[in-house]
Parts: C-alpha cells; structure tokens; sequence
C-alpha cells in the first residue's frame, strides 16, 4: 500500500454525535483524502469499537486505509488497516506484536532520537508535532516547528507526517522540511465547507510529487 498524504484525524469526544464523526469522514473520502484516522476520547470500548467499525467500512469502501489512533485493541477488534500509538500508549515494540507484520503501525515523536527509537521498534510511520499551535492537542507540548521536523525527517527512512496547527498554506513549508504528508483535524472539521477544505489540502499536497519512502509494503 501507498500510505495517504493527507491524514484526517476524525476526532470524537464524548459529547459528539458519532454520526456527525461520519459524516465528515464520508465528506473527506469524497474529496481524495486516502487516510483516516480514528481519535475517540472519553467514551466506552463499545462506543470506540463501533466508531472504528463504522468508520473502517466507510474507508474501505472508498478504497482509504483507517487507522486507529491510541487503541490497538480496537484497531484489531474492529478490522482496521492498523494502529498509531503516542507516548502515553503502548510501546511500539509491544504495538508491533500484537498487529503483527501485516498491519500498518505508527508513532507519534517529538525529537530525532523519539524518531531513530521508534524506527528501530518497529514503526511504519511517524507522526511528527505538534508543528504550530493547536487547539486540538491536549498535549503542553510547545510546537517543534519546521527546523526541529527537517531534524526528525533527516535522521530516519520512515514516511513523516506533520501534525498540529496544520493548514493548506503551510503545507509547502512542512514538505520543504521533509515531512512526508500532513495530519489534521480541525482545519476540516472546523471548517465551514469540510469537503472544500480536505480538496484544499489535497491538492497543496498534490502539487509536489510523492517521495519514495511512503511506500509502505503490506
């Protein structure tokens, strides 16, 4: 498989409509996005598990990959394309176990050594950030920004996707940084016109040709 660029991180927090989640996740899969990730927060296993389920389907339907994020349990349970995992999750060594070598893994990092670590456990893909300020991200984490991502791209062979604070005019700025492709939630979901913003990002993303190393083989 070709890990997607563009990564839509479908974010539910216990008070949102799971259906509301979908929505946008068919939106997006309509527009060109190739990979949704799955984040929910503050709800049951079987609320987490029938999001995934339902956003898997969605995804596959549209010949995306869904990713779940936290949660490998689910991710397996739910017929997912495989997991991400951050530091307050499972190692990776222990996330790459349980997936298995056909399942597709990734790793959220902050510094270059995080980076070297995390593709020496076991990672497909890294997940680098946050860049820039976010509202979305409950980390305290102060942005990396693109000097500290070029660190990070440069040490490692694994595709690296740019998250946090991510939009369409920044995106030149984070792949002249090395960066593989970009993560976001809120520059679609807090949009006015979901589906124009995820065309939007496609194609800033689009318009520098694909490295070589996001061919994740599966």
């Amino acid at each position: 498989m070709v890990l997607g660029r563009l990564h839509y991180i479908a974010n539910h927090a216990g008070a949102d409509d799971p259906g509301n989640v979908l929505a946008i996740v068919s939106l997006v899969l309509d527009a060109g996005v190739r990979c949704v990730q799955v984040r929910s927060k503050e709800c049951s296993d079987r609320q987490r598990y029938e999001l995934a389920r339902r956003a898997v389907q969605i995804s596959h339907g549209a010949g995306a990959t869904c990713i779940i994020n936290d949660r490998v349990d689910i991710a397996l349970a739910a017929g997912a394309d495989g997991a991400h995992v951050g530091e307050e999750d499972l190692p990776v060594t222990v996330a790459r176990r349980l997936l298995g070598p056909d399942l597709v893994l990734g790793a959220s990092v902050v510094t270059p050594e995080q980076a070297m670590e995390a593709e020496a456990a076991g990672a497909d893909y890294l997940g680098a950030g946050p860049c820039y300020f976010t509202a979305t991200k409950e980390s305290t984490q102060s942005p990396i920004g693109p000097q500290a991502l070029a660190a990070i791209t440069r040490v490692v062979g694994l595709p690296v996707i740019a998250i946090g604070g991510v939009t369409a005019q920044l995106v030149p700025e984070l792949l002249g940084a090395g960066a593989y492709g970009v993560a976001v939630i809120s520059a679609i979901a807090m949009a006015d016109d979901p589906a124009s913003a995820a065309t939007e990002l496609v194609s800033a993303l689009g318009a520098v040709p694909m490295p070589t190393r996001g061919e994740v083989v599966r």
